[in-house]
């Protein structure tokens, strides 16, 4: 088995005791010609007083080197205990200047916390198998955006990652390639026809010319705190296609700027018409007439204010800005319309406290979008306005979430209410405000197993009238409420962010008339007002980028 070699004090102790030892060996040697006569027996002889010889001093003397001895080494053994020796360092191997230096890095400023050199792996997933007491396929039977995520479908993420310092430049760089898969699996419908999703390919540098300066470039997750009960990260959760930087100007004081580009496959952004192909050629090929992107930029300043030893209040600042140029759409054939730009803004706020311990923390939060930011990031204007624009839009959110732990118990919180208006005058079915409030207490059984239970009230109101039984007309408003109860086993132990769980789950649901009445005619959900799932899951994370707090 390899072990380390010791450090250099415990080498000093080998050698004081070999010293010491050889000294004592020396110094109580009996010299020759002293023996005793063999084969007689020594006369009695009167005892008289010792007398002091040059050799009784001299061996004196060594005993006293050997104790004084005795006491350095025991003096080292109890600070070696109680300091513990710094990791050794491999020597580096002999490269060019512009090649990675794969040893420890040494510590400094502009080393972040999580750094470390070579490959790395990482991932998280989730997956189900299960469904309703009636034997159909399990389905997710929340009406809200974000709600339970115990009935979520099947999706994991395998994370690479190469992370190198760079010895000739003090810097460090991450590269980062994350390969998300969703529904379905092989192993259920038999085919070989996975949805697969690149989510992270990007080059992070660390400590490259500013020491307290990162700057990234490539495809990103790009986001802040969740909402782990609704799986939703409520201020700032951008997908993006470009770059940015962070500066820390004080301990826990970042500010975070970014830009890139999308192009939502949408008519908004895309338009493709066929024409004869040309000087003559037999047949058509497709012309993209509307060519159009939406840009992104964000900024994102954060400090953290300790309070205590652990704990600390953590406010944000947070905004975004949208913006896509004019372009043209064909209506007919040869026949145009002008597209205006477009543009759109966020602003937003968090305020959140946590203790240090367990986990434990609180976090509000505010949005505000306005204009084309209002509809996503990925989502294209609908219903736009006169001037076919996304002006006049806009969101509200409000949100809170947080987690406590003490001894064998635990809560996980989370809720918001979301208010969307989209750019036409009147109202609409896409007008809407939704809400939900979830929590999720938890006792665990020792360190190997818990028993969860899981309650949320659902609601939601469209900008539309429906009939009643009695012939009159009210907007139309749902509600569902759900209950879970989920019995796990957790070999990392108790707490409600450790990971893996291997878990059983129980989902109650209930639906209003309302609710019934946002499915299809026929869909199962529309005509029951209760549903029970039942399933058997999983669900796990480690070493990921993608789901880092700050």
């Amino acid at each position: 088995m390899f072990r380390p070699p010791l450090p250099r004090r415990v080498s000093t102790v080998s050698r004081l005791f070999a010293t010491a030892i050889a000294i004592a060996s020396v110094g109580i040697a009996i010299p020759a010609g002293a023996q005793e006569p063999v084969g007689e027996t020594p006369p009695v002889a009167e005892v008289e007083p010792p007398t002091t010889t040059p050799d009784d001093a001299r061996v004196d003397d060594l005993a006293g080197r050997v104790r004084k001895l005795e006491a350095e080494i025991e003096a080292l053994r109890n600070e070696h205990k109680a300091e513990p020796p710094p990791p050794t360092k491999a020597p580096a191997p002999q490269k060019s200047k512009d090649a990675p230096v794969t040893t420890s890095a040494p510590s400094g400023d502009n080393q972040p916390p999580d750094y470390a050199d070579g490959f790395h792996f990482g991932s998280y997933g989730r997956v189900i198998a299960g469904g309703d007491h009636r034997g159909r396929a399990g389905r997710d039977g929340d009406i809200v955006a974000r709600g339970s995520r115990l009935d979520e479908s099947n999706y994991a993420e395998l994370e690479l990652r190469r992370e190198d310092y760079w010895k000739a430049t003090d810097s460090y760089t991450r590269i980062v390639a994350t390969m998300a898969f969703a529904n379905p699996l092989f192993h259920y419908n038999g085919e070989f026809a996975a949805k697969l999703g690149l989510r992270n390919l990007y080059i992070e540098e660390s400590g490259l010319g500013l020491k307290k300066m990162t700057v990234w470039a490539g495809s990103r997750m790009y986001r802040g705190d969740d909402i782990y009960l609704l799986d939703f990260w409520p201020l700032d959760n951008l997908n993006t296609l470009g770059g940015g930087a962070s500066y820390e100007f004080i301990p826990n004081l970042v500010l975070r700027l970014h830009s890139g580009v999308n192009q939502p496959d949408n008519a908004f952004f895309v338009q493709d018409v066929s024409r004869p192909r040309p000087l003559g050629q037999i047949g058509a090929t497709n012309v993209r007439v509307t060519d159009r992107q939406k840009s992104i930029s964000s900024a994102r300043l954060g400090h953290i204010v300790k309070l205590g030893e652990t704990g600390g209040f953590k406010p944000v600042l947070y905004g975004e800005v949208h913006y896509t140029p004019s372009a043209q759409r064909e209506r007919e054939t040869s026949q145009y319309e002008s597209l205006p730009d477009d543009i759109g803004f966020v602003v937003g706020t968090q305020l959140g406290l946590f203790t240090g311990k367990r986990s434990s923390h609180l976090n509000l939060v505010f949005r505000y979008a306005g204009g084309l930011a209002a509809y996503g990031e990925f989502n294209a204007p609908s219903r736009l306005s006169v001037e076919r624009d996304s002006k006049g839009a806009r969101e509200i959110l409000v949100a809170a979430s947080g987690n406590y732990e003490i001894g064998p118990f635990g809560i996980l919180l989370g809720s918001y209410w979301r208010s969307f208006r989209n750019a036409s005058p009147g109202l609409d079915v896409d007008d809407l405000g939704e809400g939900i409030v979830i929590a999720r207490p938890t006792v665990w059984f020792g360190k190997i197993a818990g028993l969860s239970l899981e309650g949320s009230y659902q609601a939601q109101r469209r900008g539309i009238l429906v009939e009643q039984g009695n012939g009159g007309l009210r907007p139309q408003f749902a509600q569902v409420g759900r209950l879970g109860l989920v019995p796990f086993l957790t070999p990392a132990g108790p707490g409600n962010y450790a990971r893996p769980h291997i878990r059983l789950i129980y989902m109650l649901t209930m639906r209003d008339d309302g609710a019934r009445r946002l499915y299809a005619k026929d869909d199962v959900f529309a005509l029951r007002k209760v549903d029970h799932f039942i399933g058997l899951g999983a669900e796990w994370w480690f070493g990921s980028t993608s789901y880092f707090r700050d």
